[in-house]
């Protein structure tokens, strides 16, 4: 499986490293953040699904206890006539798709969505969706699941199908274009729980701070290379890389170019921090 295209987005392609590679590598697990370099996406790491035809995937976060707990993320790999048409058994669980090589066809509520590169769809709870590589190659595609918190009086948000290349990035104030930010869901439309971005960094760019916030992160490489803060590390990171960060982590970065840097980030947002039941001190 290594159908190499000329996408403007990095993809793993598996395989395995020869038998003469040193095992030095920039693989990290830490109580704040994860680092899983594009090096480690091989062939024995990969995971199959229930219900779903002619696919395999890497898993790059799932909920863990103590460290980041609102989402999953895989990197989907479809063969041409693959797909799903039961590719969510949770009823609670939402979802957002990006294609970063190929294309993918998305079947919501009877109508065909056909993302390309750089396609994003979001889908929202119980809503029955339905994928399939209709196309003559390979497709690869992020899928980022949240449990979906319903709140009472909010109707649930509405399905999304969009691309990247049609949307203008959003300059961060302040920075002259060095850091933008391309946007899929509106930042002020409370009923979406998640957002998923895509950062622009131009060479030379930089985060000027260590932020330090209650959002929990999943930041993978699309292009280019930087030197990311996390926690208290500076950690070199390049395209294919992938970050995981837990609430409060404090990150900062730094693009020395000689390209662009580029990653798609999650985000959980716009809802109450969950709290212990009341009755749980008297116990």
């Amino acid at each position: 499986m290594s159908d190499r295209s000329n996408s403007n987005y990095f993809s793993p392609h598996g395989g395995l490293p020869p038998q003469t590679q040193i095992m030095t590598d920039r693989a990290m697990f830490t109580e704040a953040y994860a680092v899983i370099p594009k090096g480690t996406f091989s062939d024995i790491v990969t995971s199959y699904l229930p219900f779903w035809d002619k696919t395999r995937l890497w898993v790059l976060a799932r909920p863990l206890s103590g460290f980041a707990e609102t989402f999953s993320q895989y990197i989907m790999e479809v063969q041409p006539g693959g797909g799903s048409d039961k590719p969510e058994e949770d009823i609670y669980a939402e979802a957002s798709l990006f294609v970063v090589e190929g294309e993918v066809t998305v079947t919501y509520e009877g109508k065909e969505h056909l993302l390309t590169e750089g396609g994003f769809a979001y889908l929202p709870p119980n809503s029955g969706w339905k994928i399939r590589n209709n196309g003559s190659k390979l497709t690869r595609f992020h899928w980022i699941r949240k449990a979906f918190q319903f709140v009472d009086g909010l109707e649930l948000p509405d399905a999304l199908f969009l691309n990247e290349k049609e949307i203008s990035p959003i300059s961060m104030p302040d920075t002259n274009g060095a850091w933008a930010t391309t946007r899929f869901i509106d930042p002020e439309d409370i009923r979406y729980d998640m957002h998923v971005n895509v950062v622009t960094f131009e060479p030379g760019g930089v985060i000027p701070f260590a932020e330090t916030h209650v959002m929990e992160h999943g930041l993978y490489v699309l292009e280019g290379k930087a030197v990311y803060r996390l926690n208290k590390d500076w950690v070199e990171v390049e395209a294919g890389d992938f970050m995981w960060l837990r609430a409060f982590c404090p990150q900062a970065c730094y693009a020395g170019g000689p390209g662009k840097f580029r990653y798609l980030l999650y985000k959980d947002v716009n809802r109450h921090m969950k709290l212990g039941s009341p009755f749980s001190a008297l116990r």
